[in-house]
């Protein structure tokens, strides 16, 4: 039976003005035809259905703008696919960041964020009870806050159509004391708007800092000082047994918290695509608290929340990445604005999965095709085309785009792979030097 994994953001709502606007129903959407979430492959879109959806911009080539190839005419007017599994985070549009601009890296030469002490303990009190357990509950929850999200969106219906604002919820974590906050990508993917609310009740602007898809963490800055950052633990010294407290926003209620335990580790969870290795907990996980923080019975961090099991059948089933995790992606994106090393073939990707979409486009085989190369990437100097499709990259066999997407995790900018490709029936190995993707 297959895993239905989501993400635990709020559903998107139309901003009808209101004050308490009723969100949607989660409803399921499956693999995102890799929007935002591709690692390496650049870009990459699932295959169905494909017509009106032009190609989006390529996902982690050189720096960009690069300039591209001509597509392929038969794969030109390829887009994203439908998603498999359900967004519960809020808005995730898949466009780019408009409104949007980087903060002031100037301000970012030291992070100082507040790490647990090196005893192992934190500042708030031990839970070795119930009564311990709402003191660190009373001590972490200032460093817990509410994010909205808003964009305007082009909606039809018929012959009418217009623009309206669609609204999402989520939470986020502050990781320093003058306004750096963590919550997670798919959160704030595609928002014009971003505004946090505090413990207090104050309410500021938000500007995006920076986004990455792969780990799905996005820092976010706001133009406050003397805040209570998170005290940040070690995930690699968490055990399966301990207390777990999960704390965010979850159906825009404002910051809760519910405990259990840590049910696993390093669980392989595959969402949208994108295949991560996360903590995964019993304390109750609802839509919205994507972004919030996962804490030990100390009060310290350990991992920020970002995913649930959408089968209504399975309770008990949330999952966070790992704080070690998030904090180094953080520093990376607070020092330079996206996560430096990844790896990037220099293409865009589209998986082509059935045989009405293969007819369409004139191939005979479904798989993963190049829809484009840019011009000086690592693919263009070894020499592969639009149109051949991807048989292996490295030691691994793919199918679609996530394949290349995730084969591409084993290595880093500047490593040559080899990857093997089928140009009109004939099998070439090409020897490509990774470059370093710098977008989300």
């Amino acid at each position: 039976m297959e895993n239905k994994w989501e993400y635990d953001y709020s559903g998107t709502y139309p901003n009808s003005g209101g004050n308490n606007p009723t969100p949607a129903s989660y409803t399921p959407i499956g693999p995102s035809g890799e929007p935002s979430m591709g690692a390496g492959a650049d870009y990459t879109a699932s295959g169905s259905p494909m017509p009106e959806n032009g190609p989006s911009a390529p996902m982690g080539g050189e720096p960009q703008p690069p300039r591209m190839k001509k597509s392929h005419p038969r794969l030109k007017k390829i887009g994203a696919g439908a998603l498999a599994l359900v967004l519960v985070a809020g808005v995730s549009f898949g466009g780019g960041y408009a409104g949007f601009y980087l903060a002031d890296k100037t301000s970012s030469a030291r992070i100082v964020y507040q790490s647990a002490n090196p005893s192992g303990t934190a500042t708030s009190t031990d839970a070795s009870s119930a009564d311990g357990l709402v003191g660190v509950i009373n001590a972490i929850t200032p460093s817990v806050v509410e994010i909205t999200t808003e964009q305007m969106v082009t909606t039809s219906y018929g012959f009418w159509g217009g623009q309206q604002v669609v609204s999402g919820a989520g939470s986020g974590v502050i990781f320093t004391a003058d306004g750096y906050i963590i919550t997670n990508a798919h959160v704030v993917e595609g928002a014009q708007q971003i505004t946090v609310k505090l413990n207090d009740g104050t309410t500021y602007n938000a500007t995006l800092v920076g986004s990455d898809s792969q780990s799905d963490i996005a820092v976010i800055k706001i133009d406050a000082t003397g805040l209570t950052p998170a005290v940040l633990g070690d995930s690699d010294t968490i055990a399966i047994g301990e207390t777990a407290i999960a704390v965010g926003n979850p159906s825009n209620l404002g910051v809760t918290s519910t405990d259990g335990i840590i049910s696993a580790l390093n669980r392989s969870v595959t969402v949208e695509g994108n295949t991560m290795n996360l903590i995964q907990t019993s304390a109750a996980i609802s839509p919205g608290n994507s972004g919030g923080g996962l804490f030990n019975s100390k009060g310290e961090l350990i991992g920020i929340v970002n995913a649930k099991n959408a089968d209504e059948n399975a309770e008990g089933l949330g999952f966070a990445i790992p704080i070690n995790t998030a904090k180094a992606v953080t520093q990376d994106l607070i020092e330079n604005g996206y996560v430096t090393g990844r790896p990037a073939l220099g293409i865009t990707v589209v998986s082509i999965t059935d045989a009405q979409t293969a007819m369409q486009y004139g191939v005979s085989t479904l798989g993963a095709y190049v829809q484009s190369v840019s011009e000086g990437s690592g693919a263009a100097n070894a020499g592969m085309k639009v149109g051949d499709r991807i048989v292996s990259v490295g030691t691994k066999t793919v199918t679609t785009a996530t394949d290349v997407t995730n084969a591409l995790q084993d290595y880093t900018a500047g490593d040559t792979v080899q990857v093997q490709v089928d140009r009109s029936g004939e099998l070439i190995t090409l020897n490509v030097v990774l470059g370093e993707k710098t977008q989300a």
